[in-house]
């Protein structure tokens, strides 16, 4: 699915138009739609009240159809204008007279006495005040109006708060919001989701995304390389699993990882692999580490390897693991390996020992990132092509630029970097950004706080690398080990809430996940046989 900006929303809104599609004939869909996705989202609408705010563009349009679909599904509507709209082609507006739907208008209600009185009595409010053409601050009667909708809402927390297209108040290109932009239960965007809805602080105002369809046809944002990961592009870069397949059918993978500090880091990312569906995965890992990790990590082979000191790797480790190296698919590095000197030194020893021709494919991860922006011009001296996996904190010391920058344009860096360096960067964090060097760039629709737990992004490296072993490219690898890693925190976040969920509560998740996508038949929304496999999981304690 096509993500847009709101210059791209305006160009294949004229190419509609010269379709024969209008702005008449989109704004009727428009409110059709977003009428429709009410009522599937919050079921009947039957004798509910329902406000909607409605400003003088054509994002205030959509909302007077909307209210007059919704009569007709039996709500009770009211409109509230931000200003006059008597003009005689507005046939919009023209229909609520006509249809008997009652109007007010802020500019006869300084003092929010009626907004008040509609909001006691609302079920739903619509916000449609303004759209993607919203540039800097509100005007002063239109904050102060949203303010006292969220003032109603903090009293009375059953109302249901939906944006039309985006809430007012959120820039639809930048993600920058008015402070007193809606916190929406649910947003309705209309034919193609918004670059600002993924991007903080606006994506927070954005509750439940539903991208509603107007009748636009896909072929008008063909050439648009942004795209939101979806099931039905999930399901079509699924590794096939042949019937007559053996463990070396689905790759091998060497996990270079854990030192003593951070043993589980080396856990998380052999079992990621597994969990993906990866035939063989061996560890190498500071000899001291052995016995502990094939305690519990009992189906990887091991490369012991040589220590500095008591769980810390040598620095001229490089040469135990050649023979491992040069006999695997993928080698992902960095998981838990520690920032000592030795560590550092092994790591820069061993990517720049690799040789083109004969090298797996590699997935840098963690500390391996910080080994990596210590060889000048590494992405120029390394072998070709390989998924690098920061989050921000560590991108941020890779180039030497600041969070708060790097989070300001997520998407537009993670593009210029992966050209610059000829790699897939994966930007970790909530919506995970995937950029490949041709400038494709696919964005997750998962924003979930229990993900931000140690040993997830582990998780997370080691599904890619499995994904990877298994033939898929670079780039379908890591965004489609971003959207597995993102479905299976929502099963648990399904069983278990946000608020202590770990690392392991993934693993079994990851699995059902996948069985999930090649059904393609079971609800999203009642995932019951993945409610109960996730669930035998975790009683047994895998």
């Amino acid at each position: 699915m096509k993500i847009v900006t709101c210059e791209q929303a305006r160009q294949i809104d004229r190419k509609a138009a010269e379709k024969g599609l209008t702005t008449a004939v989109l704004i009727e869909n428009a409110g059709r739609a977003v009428a429709s996705e009410i009522e599937k989202a919050l079921g009947a609408v039957s004798g509910k009240n329902v406000l909607v705010l409605a400003g003088k563009g054509n994002n205030g349009s959509d909302g007077l159809v909307a209210a007059r679909y919704l009569l007709d599904r039996g709500a009770r509507p009211t409109v509230y204008l931000s200003g006059h709209r008597e003009s005689p082609d507005d046939v919009a507006y023209s229909a609520l007279g006509q249809r008997g739907i009652p109007v007010a208008n802020i500019e006869e209600d300084s003092r929010h006495a009626k907004l008040d009185d509609l909001l006691n009595a609302a079920d739903i409010v619509i916000d449609a005040f303004v759209g993607t053409g919203m540039k800097g601050a509100l005007d002063g009667s239109m904050k102060s109006a949203l303010e006292k909708v969220s003032g109603a809402r903090a009293k009375r927390p059953s109302m249901v708060l939906v944006g039309l297209d985006v809430p007012s108040g959120l820039d639809a290109d930048g993600g920058v919001i008015d402070s007193s932009a809606l916190f929406c239960d649910m947003t309705v965007t209309l034919a193609y989701p918004k670059i600002g809805l993924f991007q903080f602080p606006g994506a927070s105002r954005v509750g439940k995304l539903v991208v509603a369809d107007i009748g636009i046809p896909q072929e008008l944002a063909a050439g648009i390389n942004i795209e939101l990961m979806t099931d039905a592009w999930a399901s079509s870069v699924l590794p096939r699993r042949p019937l007559n397949a053996n463990k070396g059918s689905f790759g091998r993978v060497l996990v270079v990882a854990g030192s003593i500090n951070f043993i589980g880091a080396a856990y998380f990312a052999c079992m990621g692999a597994y969990r993906v569906g990866a035939g063989l995965v061996a560890l190498a890992t500071p000899t001291s580490l052995q016995g502990p990790l094939a305690a519990r990590l009992t189906e990887a082979t091991y490369v012991p390897l040589p220590q500095s000191a008591t769980g810390v790797v040598a620095e001229d480790a490089f040469a135990t693991l050649k023979r491992e190296v040069m006999a695997s698919n993928v080698m992902l590095m960095g998981p838990g390996l520690g920032k000592s000197k030795a560590a550092l030194e092994f790591m820069k020893s061993t990517l720049l020992n690799l040789q083109p021709a004969s090298s797996p494919n590699l997935v840098l991860d963690a500390d391996a990132l910080d080994a990596v922006k210590e060889i000048p011009d590494w992405s120029k001296k390394l072998p070709r092509q390989m998924v690098v996996t920061p989050h921000p904190g560590e991108l941020s010391r890779m180039i030497a630029v600041s969070v708060a920058d790097i989070q300001k344009d997520r998407i537009g860096l993670a593009r210029k970097l992966a050209r610059e360096w000829d790699n897939t960067l994966v930007l970790k964090g909530a919506h995970t950004v995937v950029a490949a060097p041709d400038g494709r760039v696919m964005l997750s629709p998962f924003a979930n706080p229990g993900l931000a737990s140690g040993g997830t992004g582990d998780v997370l490296s080691g599904a890619i690398s499995g994904l990877l072993a298994q033939g898929a490219g670079f780039f379908d690898s890591a965004a489609l080990g971003v959207y597995l890693h993102g479905t299976a925190g929502e099963l648990v976040r399904q069983e278990l809430g946000d608020t202590g969920m770990i690392a392991e509560d993934l693993l079994p998740a990851l699995p059902v996940g996948i069985k999930r996508l090649r059904e393609r038949g079971v609800s999203w929304a009642e995932p019951v046989a993945a409610k109960s496999i996730v669930l035998r999981a975790y009683k047994a304690g895998q």
